[in-house]
């Protein structure tokens, strides 16, 4: 009885609840809407095997050009859908793991094509095989890891590693074209480049001269910015590594 004493009545009113702070990560949309960031995302995916795809379908120095232009396009789009996501507020989960995935083939791809079509040349070897064992590696850290990967998250060193990855690609994939048009015309040139020497021709030899040492510099300022973007892929591999150590402990108790 409400009179008795000694009696608690229960209270009228309900318990507030105090929300909890939800998870970050919890705030990014699991589904895959077909938003202009993420089909930026996604054509850029698909970018990465179709580089390697003109050299099948088209003849050189068409392939290259082509290659270049692909490359260079879905190159801009790595900027744009991350940074239209942000803007519109349209990221996702899966935008998120995609964006990464779509940066390694196309690095990946593109300097498996450039290599080949290189001659194996061993000072584009060595970066390349640096690049391409930092990206498996640390790849491979974030999957072991889990939702602990999340101490793995991209760092400002390492947006400007893929930048300078993706720019000396370019430049390369252009002194291929020029290096194939340069020996193109000297193979069928062969007996005007003999009859100007004969004839002391100065100014075609000097022609002839000039292109070559253009072709050659523009390679070798592709091999010194693959070197530099190798240089930072290992320092920005080292800082995950650095990074994830203590979660591998942890998990090797």
């Amino acid at each position: 009885m409400a009179g008795t004493p000694g009696v608690m009545l229960p209270p009228t009113h309900s318990p507030r609840l105090i929300p909890l702070s939800p998870d970050p990560d919890l705030s990014l949309d699991n589904r895959m809407p077909l938003t202009i960031p993420n089909t930026l995302t996604l054509l850029r995916l698909i970018a990465a095997p179709a580089v390697a795809i003109m050299f099948l379908y088209f003849a050189r120095p068409w392939a290259d050009w082509f290659a270049l232009v692909l490359f260079l396009g879905a190159a801009i789009t790595d900027y744009f859908d991350g940074y239209l996501a942000r803007l519109w507020k349209q990221e996702s989960r899966v935008g998120a793991m995609l964006d990464p995935i779509a940066d390694k083939a196309m690095v990946v791809i593109a300097l498996l094509v450039i290599t080949g079509y290189s001659g194996m040349d061993p000072w584009l070897i060595l970066p390349a095989t640096a690049i391409l064992f930092r990206e498996v590696f640390v790849s491979g850290l974030r999957e072991y890891l889990g939702n602990t990967s999340r101490t793995l998250a991209v760092t400002k060193l390492a947006k400007w590693k893929t930048t300078a990855q993706m720019v000396a690609i370019a430049v390369l994939f252009g002194a291929l074209g020029l290096e194939f048009i340069r020996e193109q015309a000297l193979a069928r040139n062969n007996d005007l480049i003999v009859e100007m020497e004969d004839t002391g021709n100065a100014v075609g030899m000097d022609l002839l001269q000039l292109a070559d040492v253009g072709g050659a510099i523009v390679w070798h300022l592709g091999l010194v910015m693959i070197w530099i973007a190798a240089v930072l892929t290992l320092i920005t591999g080292w800082d995950y590594l650095r990074k994830a150590l203590p979660h591998l402990k942890d998990y090797a108790k």
